[in-house]
């Protein structure tokens, strides 16, 4: 149960995380908190957008889905499933290859960083690991 909460507890931040960063995009909020100007510039390049979508949106809800299915995982009849916790590892290791590739652009094309894209990333990377650790109890609990 610890997994599975910490799991959308992540989800949480990281839907916060993604949320403010939208909400810059979209210009409800005046400016960034980031400190080094390194957010804004990522925010407004060509690459924050991914097929006609924000990036921060694909974020929102991406840590939706998350928070929904760990919550949902939470549930009584689903804490000894095996499934809720596998889509929640694959959901979340999608999320870290796409933040391998966001990374990727940010030193190497855009040349800024984005402290909120890295503390998104962090995030990701700590619920995939998280939503892995519960995966591999289960499966140890059943062969048991």
């Amino acid at each position: 149960m610890i997994y599975r909460m910490s799991a959308a507890m992540l989800s949480l931040i990281g839907l916060f995380i993604s949320g403010y960063l939208y909400l810059y995009k979209v210009g409800k909020i005046g400016s960034l908190a980031c400190g080094t100007g390194g957010c804004e510039t990522v925010q407004w390049s060509p690459w924050s957008r991914v097929a006609g979508i924000e990036v921060s949106l694909i974020g929102v809800l991406g840590y939706a889905g998350l928070l929904a299915l760990s919550l949902a995982a939470l549930q009584p009849g689903l804490t000894h499933r095996n499934w809720p916790v596998a889509l929640l590892s694959g959901l979340a290791g999608i999320g870290v290859l796409f933040t391998i590739y966001l990374t990727y652009l940010e030193l190497f094309v855009i040349h800024a960083i984005c402290r909120w894209c890295v503390a998104s990333g962090v995030v990701i990377l700590m619920l995939f690991i998280t939503a892995l650790i519960d995966l591999r109890r289960l499966r140890r609990n059943r062969v048991a």
